[in-house]
């Protein structure tokens, strides 16, 4: 048979004490430790009935946070939100699980396609607006000053002066006025052939 030397037999004798002496302490305080949380719900009631101040608190919300991606839902189930795609998504469980971690990723991928579709098409129609604006720069240089265009219209032509053919009588109010608008006439230009 084999034999130990005495110090080697302490030590084996130690170790086992120490290994019994943790295995009782773990299952003696597992019972009356606290719960393990299911989800984020539970994780932060537990949170604000055991954290002594409000610095403890946000820690434990953090840590819950951490632990679990996934919030309940009123209607049963749970719900990722992806803050890069501003998005929620179903899930069944209170983190993603394999199959709807690569959902959410290929939903990702198509979001950035999208975008990408959509950064490239804005930046070709301000591209075409830009060259249109300068074709229409252009055009507008080349082609000078604006052409003032009056219309021609005829002016009424002056009607011979005609005599009348009736004598005038006198007394009446058109011979009157007759005369009267004559030696006007006359008197006018009669003084502008003076002051020449």
């Amino acid at each position: 048979m084999y034999r130990m030397s005495k110090s080697a037999g302490w030590g084996l004798a130690i170790a086992s004490l120490a290994l019994l002496a943790g295995a009782s302490a773990w299952i003696g305080y597992s019972g009356s430790g606290p719960s393990v949380a299911k989800d984020y719900e539970e994780c932060a009631d537990e949170a604000k009935t055991n954290a002594s101040s409000d610095t403890e608190y946000s820690k434990q919300i953090m840590h819950c946070g951490e632990r679990f991606a996934g919030r309940r839902k009123a209607g049963g189930g749970y719900a990722y939100f992806d803050f890069m795609q501003n998005r929620t998504f179903d899930i069944a469980g209170p983190n993603p699980s394999t199959d709807e971690r690569k959902q959410i990723d290929s939903a990702y991928m198509e979001f950035l396609g999208a975008q990408r579709r959509e950064m490239l098409s804005s930046d070709l129609a301000k591209q075409q607006a830009d060259q249109e604006q300068a074709a229409l720069e252009t055009a507008h240089q080349d082609i000078g000053p604006p052409l003032v265009l009056t219309p021609k219209v005829p002016l009424p032509m002056k009607r011979p002066v005609t005599e009348r053919s009736k004598a005038c009588e006198e007394g009446s109010l058109s011979c009157g006025w007759a005369k009267l608008s004559a030696a006007v006439k006359n008197a006018f230009a009669s003084s502008n052939g003076a002051s020449r």
